[in-house]
């Protein structure tokens, strides 16, 4: 049997990792970015992109990102109950990152990064028009998250049910959504470490 202490390097976060930098987000990964768009109660529009987002539900869709600190984008979310999702991709890369500057909420990111707003359908927030999908999105709730020890931490939860699905025709084929050459990009590794998807392969889940 293989000594487990002399191949794998265990750690308690509580007492620290031991290494050069902290490997959690690196192993949480590729990470979907969560960029999202809202508007505060004067209709001012934020757009920003969020390290922790995923989908939680298919019946009915239910996606949802989480806030390190109540950044504008909760606040917003809560006052209006809405928020779209707008898709990252290789060709938005440097745009996306624009839109990460930590400004006030009277800049609106969209011109900031020179991008075009594209008009909701079911919602007052606008979405990226050049994004090759689009997700419109109601509040469900937003959840202020608790460690083990039962105290609130500054992390933020806002989950949304798909209200309106955007989708830019050139990314259709045969019906389909053409993830890859939508060329999606993900979070993936440290601070400044993204991926593209790469190649892609089937497998059928078994029946029994």
């Amino acid at each position: 049997m293989t000594d487990s202490s002399q191949t794998v390097h265990f750690y308690d976060p509580a007492q620290g990792h031991g290494l050069k930098h902290d490997p959690f987000k690196a192993i949480i990964a590729p990470r979907v970015i969560g960029w999202i768009s809202s508007c505060d109660a004067q209709g001012r529009v934020n757009l920003a992109p969020y390290s922790f987002f995923g989908a939680f539900a298919s019946f009915p869709h239910v996606i949802g990102f989480c806030s390190e600190g109540r950044k504008d984008s909760i606040g917003n979310i809560e006052a209006t109950r809405e928020f779209v999702w707008n898709m990252s991709t290789r060709p938005l890369a440097e745009r996306m990152n624009r839109t990460s500057a930590p400004v006030g909420p009277e800049v609106d990111e969209f011109e900031l990064s020179g991008l075009t707003k594209a008009p909701g359908r079911n919602v007052a927030v606008p979405h990226v028009a050049e994004s090759p999908a689009a997700l419109e999105c109601k509040l469900l709730q937003v959840i202020r998250l608790n460690n083990l020890d039962g105290q609130p931490m500054d992390n933020w939860l806002a989950l949304g049910q798909v209200v309106g699905v955007h989708i830019r025709q050139e990314f259709l084929s045969d019906g389909l959504f053409d993830t890859k050459a939508a060329r999606p990009i993900m979070r993936a590794g440290y601070r400044a470490d993204y991926a593209e998807i790469g190649e892609m392969f089937q497998m059928i889940r078994p029946t029994s």
